[in-house]
């Protein structure tokens, strides 16, 4: 169960994970009474080189809820050395002399492992390249439907928007492949679509899927709507209805009573606001449901040193 470095999804398996939705559950108790100074010598280091609010803050706040300390950077590389051309690896090595974890963003698919590397103290993977995985965002998602659902075996899951390098869209089919009985559909224009790596992991692990352009006819059967944005400059095609990848009203009356509406945030016009008013809507629980996750993996992590 020992953990050094969260850099994929694919190193938790389903005693771990369940381990820490465990954890989490103290954890929001933690903060609920005010947090604790049981870490009051640990520092934390965020490193980020590329903007970020919820998943910065979250890491942030957690590791202040724990009574820790923070050391902390966003434009990593305009501000630090890097735009003198210093190595990553050489950045890390320097960091990790200062701090008891390192929180990274990086700009590069990759940057998260070649930090791990190097690195003397744990690196949490905050985000890598725009194709690559965000592990701890996934984590939080599961944490979530498994809250609110009671179980994900047996679930059906719809991915919808720009999928193909969608970090958390990535990230979290990983996870969901280690459970029973899940069904995924990707929905998405074609251009936009999951890349093949995904699809073939889903293959070996006996996971069923389908691949879709529009939501007509599976709303009535899914359990969760796993939103993301469209970069409406990435599409080549201009004959796209953005009706099938949006959220309102018609797709509220589609929905399961129970079904869950989910997006990793920040979100544009794919979820009109009148949606938030639905119990259903869980995005704003699911990014504060980040707080407690994240205080629980800094917490996995130190234990393991």
């Amino acid at each position: 169960m020992d953990l050094k470095h969260i850099i994929e999804s694919q190193q938790f398996k389903v005693p771990r994970l369940m381990a820490l939705f465990e954890r989490a559950n103290m954890m929001k108790k933690i903060v609920q009474r005010g947090g604790t100074l049981d870490y009051q010598n640990k520092i934390l280091a965020s490193l980020f080189y590329a903007p970020s609010t919820r998943t910065r803050f979250s890491f942030e706040s957690a590791m202040y809820r724990l009574g820790g300390k923070i050391l902390s950077t966003e434009q990593a590389s305009e501000f630090s050395s890097e735009i003198k051309d210093e190595r990553l690896e050489d950045t890390i090595k320097i960091i990790g002399n200062y701090c008891d974890v390192i929180v990274l963003r990086h700009i590069e698919e990759g940057g998260a492992k070649r930090a791990a590397s190097v690195s003397s103290v744990p690196i949490i993977n905050a985000g890598d390249g725009s194709g690559g995985q965000h592990p701890t965002q996934a984590l939080l998602d599961l944490y979530t439907i498994n809250n609110e659902c009671h179980s994900i075996d047996g679930l059906s899951v719809a991915f919808i928007g720009a999928l193909d390098n969608g970090r958390t869209t990535r990230s979290l089919a990983y996870l969901l492949s280690k459970f029973d009985r899940v069904k995924l559909y990707f929905i998405a224009p074609e251009e936009l679509q999951i890349k093949n790596d995904i699809l073939e992991h889903l293959n070996e692990h006996n996971i069923s899927y389908e691949i879709l352009n529009s939501t007509q006819n599976v709303l009535k059967n899914i359990d969760v709507l796993y939103m993301t944005r469209i970069d409406r400059a990435r599409l080549k095609s201009k004959n796209i209805n953005f009706d099938d990848f949006n959220v309102g009203p018609s797709v509220l009356k589609k929905l399961k009573k129970e079904a869950l509406i989910m997006h990793p945030l920040p979100r544009s016009i794919e979820i009109s606001p009148e949606v938030d008013l639905d119990p259903r809507a869980a995005y704003f629980r699911q990014a504060e449901n980040g707080l407690y996750v994240r205080m629980a993996l800094l917490t996995m992590l130190f234990e393991n040193e």
